[in-house]
């Protein structure tokens, strides 16, 4: 609660500057004066500088925050020139947090852009503690699970991420959430005896929700016959989830497209071990190889999206998962452990 109340102090004591205020116009117009200041306060931290990485430090970047930290400990490779439009071509073989720092600064100069190198896994509490949003791209299901234990424990707002070819997720981890919600009426504006005039009235509505914790997708059943029940309508993608995180568990890395025939195969097999009646058809596995630009751009869009509606406290953040179906190109969302 005193992090809440240190921020609060912050948000009301910033004032934008001639420059900001000029080249923020059309979001004050959007989101409001209060919101554009809750932003310019915001420090984000965005792990994993691939593709979707590079899509949702962009939108983030221009949105005007205070502080990203771009963190990465891979390199650049061939592979990421796929959607990775931060790293230039130039930048193979280099760090990619490092190589995406020129094209990011770029982007906005009024934000403090740095670089961090260190393995995700050395990170303690003291680092992500730095930061009011974390996001985590590409992690292993039990690092997603230390930090978002982490994040809980300091009441940072934490998101999870990944796309694979076309497939796409994101969580929120954002605990006790608090925002305005603007509710909307009718109200008669015709005089007796006139034909009925209606005027739409909005009055700002606070509400609090809870957001469970990233334990809460590890132990979803998805053989469970009440979500079997809703296969036939979204589609398997939270089946398709749990099989891509499986086998990054067990094999310490993504489905590559050098080794695209065996890869399919162990997906085959991990499907038909955790979802053996599922709909899940081999031809979808064969569309998780590499970050294609669209579906990063989608996932990537959404993501930032949610990462603003947080920070503003303007709207309700989706509750809770975010999967993006390659097949029908189609995004749902899906409430894990929400009673």
């Amino acid at each position: 609660m005193k992090m809440d109340v240190d921020k609060n102090t912050e948000e009301a004591g910033v004032e934008l500057t001639e420059a900001e205020n000029e080249l923020y116009d059309r979001q004050i117009r959007l989101w409001g004066l209060e919101s554009q200041k809750r932003l310019r306060t915001a420090n984000i931290l965005i792990s994993g500088l691939n593709g979707l990485g590079a899509e949702i430090t962009k939108n983030i970047i221009l949105s005007g925050v205070n502080l990203v930290k771009l963190h990465d400990d891979k390199l650049v490779t061939e592979e990421d020139f796929c959607s990775q439009f931060l790293a230039p071509r130039e930048s193979l073989g280099l760090n990619r947090a490092e190589a995406s720092l020129t094209r990011a600064r770029a982007l906005n100069p009024m934000v403090d852009i740095s670089a961090d190198t260190q393995p995700l896994k050395e990170k303690t509490a003291e680092f992500f503690g730095q930061f009011d949003v974390v996001v985590i791209n590409g992690a292993s299901n039990e690092e997603l699970l230390r930090i978002d234990t982490i994040c809980r424990d300091l009441g940072v707002k934490f998101f999870a991420t990944d796309v694979w070819g076309m497939f796409g997720f994101h969580y929120a981890g954002l605990q006790k959430h608090s925002y305005v919600e603007n509710v909307f009426k009718y109200k008669v504006v015709s005089k007796p005896n006139e034909k009925v005039k209606y005027e739409t009235v909005s009055t700002p509505v606070q509400r609090e929700v809870e957001y469970p914790a990233y334990s809460n997708w590890l132990d979803f059943d998805i053989n469970a016959p009440s979500y079997q029940r809703k296969l036939r309508r979204d589609g398997p993608g939270i089946i398709l989830l749990r099989v891509l995180q499986t086998f990054r568990s067990e094999n310490k890395r993504d489905p590559h497209y050098k080794t695209r025939t065996a890869d399919i195969a162990l997906l085959e097999q991990i499907r038909d071990e955790l979802a053996p009646n599922s709909t899940l058809t081999s031809d979808a596995l064969g569309l998780l190889f590499a970050q294609i630009s669209p579906a990063v751009a989608v996932v990537g869009g959404v993501v930032a999206q949610e990462i603003i509606k947080v920070v503003t406290k303007m709207e309700a953040p989706h509750r809770n998962l975010f999967i993006f179906n390659p097949e029908t190109c189609v995004g749902y969302v899906e409430a894990i452990g929400v009673n």
